[in-house]
């Protein structure tokens, strides 16, 4: 059977019953597992759906919708997905140009984008992507989502859209220079009390919800204690009944670059969690496609329902795996826990002060940072450190999607120097200790070593076409690894040189597969005669040696 046919392609992005094999051994850790990450994606569902520009309403049903679904139709077994951190980056600009209402439309079509770059199988693109940059964007996305918790404490009032930079390091200056001082004693002291919850948890045993006991201390705390908190809110006792999304024809233009930066993010930070979540697990690799078209269903569910766009989330996976998750049930267990919490628990949340979420994020944020990893890169090379320094500071300055492009050029550009310089020219004289000839001194072998492409071809050009005082000029080829269009071009163009000095050129050793692309660009062409093509070098060099004795007779 075809594995790459498309119908077996189609079958491999499905659910099956395969997915749970394991269930039967494991399933007491799944359901403890998805118990613990319920109650560790509580707070952060809350908080980004927030942080957003949104509701923390958004964020818990795209916690449960969204994580769901991709627990179901995703490619890996270990995988949580909900609301992240670098989503709520990039809504914020959306809300602030479109307005709140816009992004449910905007995440329909984000949805669709990223199920068809599944279909299409594009799930091995992340590859693509070098270490450098990803730790630099994921800098950059922490440095983003602990700016963004500014508002929770500087004043109680929300800001209103346009009153603001949408820039995030902008904002957080305006908004510290415009902070109510007689608020900022409580919102810091709730965000006080959440980080040492947060710090301490851990140390005294590592099943503690730290972020879970303080908010539920400063929430506590905030009904007993008279003060001027914002709270979360009114929150829904049940899920909103689903509809699709009103999509007006006319904004569809308008609405498709944020969806595109939607879709563009949701693909590579969920294939980028599930790819780490791989290598912690032993539950199975993962499907890329099939993590694609799980994502894609998940953010196109999460719309239905009203929600925001959806990710894989790196941190409440790790929680996963270390509380012992190994199949899609505990993912599943994770949103029905959030969805009861909904059900019996919406009054208590909505009091909980914005404040304390806060702290939560900016706990979040700063566990994102990992100096051990930015010291190994600053220290490895130079053009690594420039990518991901060059990141950073983009996806802080301007956009996350243009800041991983922009590393991709700067780390492209820096690894297509370091493979011209491995292009290796020598030129060397034919020296036969054992049967010296008396024409050898006639005769020069330029050899090729590495990569020969556009980078490097202007280079090899001037320094093979300098060669003189010689009759004939065989060019080795056995050697030459790499060669696009370009490099053959220059071959063509170094043949023709010269030829048209004089000085005939023989070829020695063409790599069949290089034949059809020196036979198309000109290379096998550009040669005298026919016959001036060799496969080994003692031929080559005793048809160089008969070409000067003839030359040299009247």
């Amino acid at each position: 059977m075809n594995t790459t046919s498309p119908l077996h392609h189609a079958r491999s992005l499905l659910p099956t019953i395969g997915d749970y094999r394991q269930t039967r051994r494991s399933w007491p850790k799944d359901l403890l597992a998805g118990v613990t990450v319920g109650i560790v994606a509580l707070p952060l569902a809350l908080g980004f759906g927030v942080s957003s520009g949104l509701t923390a309403e958004q964020g818990l049903i795209t916690a449960i919708v969204a994580g769901f679904l991709a627990a179901v139709f995703g490619g890996s077994h270990v995988q949580v997905s909900g609301p992240t951190g670098a989503m709520a980056v990039v809504l914020v600009p959306i809300v602030a140009a479109h307005g709140a209402g816009a992004v449910v439309a905007v995440t329909l079509i984000a949805g669709i984008i990223v199920l068809a770059a599944g279909v299409l199988r594009l799930g091995r693109a992340v590859s693509f992507i070098p270490w450098p940059v990803i730790e630099g964007f994921t800098l950059g996305i922490a440095a983003i989502i602990f700016l963004q918790q500014v508002p929770f404490v500087t004043t109680a009032a929300s800001s209103r859209p346009g009153e603001h930079s949408t820039n995030a390091f902008v904002a957080a200056t305006q908004l510290i220079a415009e902070a109510d001082w007689s608020y900022l004693p409580y919102s810091l002291g709730a965000v006080a009390i959440v980080v040492v919850c947060m710090v301490a948890a851990p140390k005294i045993h590592a099943s503690i919800p730290g972020s879970l006991v303080g908010i539920a201390i400063v929430t506590i705390l905030a009904a007993i204690v008279p003060n001027p908190l914002a709270t979360i809110g009114a929150i829904p006792q049940s899920l909103p009944t689903p509809s699709v999304p009103v999509i007006d024809l006319a904004s569809i233009g308008s609405l498709l670059p944020a969806a595109g930066t939607i879709a563009a993010l949701a693909a590579i930070e969920s294939l980028l969690s599930a790819r780490v979540a791989s290598s912690m697990s032993d539950s199975g690799a993962y499907h890329p496609d099939r993590e694609l078209v799980g994502q894609g269903i998940a953010s196109i569910g999460s719309s239905l329902f009203g929600g925001m766009p959806a990710t894989g989330a790196i941190a409440r996976t790790s929680v996963n795996i270390r509380s012992g998750g190994r199949t899609r049930l505990a993912s599943i267990v994770h949103a029905f826990v959030l969805l009861v919490i909904v059900l019996i628990a919406a009054a208590p949340v909505s009091r909980i002060p914005l404040a304390a979420l806060g702290g939560v994020l900016f706990v979040t944020a700063v566990r994102m940072i990992h100096l051990a990893t930015m010291r190994a890169i600053l220290r490895s090379t130079r053009s690594d450190a420039i990518g991901f320094v060059v990141t950073a500071f983009i996806t802080v300055s301007f956009d996350l999607i243009v800041a991983v492009g922009i590393g991709m050029v700067v780390a492209a550009i820096f690894a297509l120097r370091n493979l011209s310089r491995a292009t290796g020219v020598s030129i060397e004289r034919v020296a036969d200790e054992e049967d010296p000839h008396p024409d050898d001194a006639s005769i020069a072998i330029v050899r090729f070593d590495g990569p020969l492409f556009f980078a490097s071809s202007d280079r090899v050009f001037d320094e093979v076409t300098r060669l003189d005082d010689v009759a004939v000029v065989v060019l080795r080829m056995s050697q030459l690894e790499l060669v696009d269009a370009t490099g053959a071009r220059i071959l063509s163009d170094v043949v023709r040189a010269f030829e048209r000095r004089g000085i005939t050129v023989l070829i020695k050793g063409v790599k069949d597969g290089h034949v059809e692309l020196f036979r198309h660009v000109g290379v096998l062409g550009a040669l005298r005669h026919h016959k001036h093509l060799f496969d080994d070098l003692p031929s080559a060099i005793a048809h160089a040696r008969s070409h000067v004795e003839r030359a040299r007779q009247p």
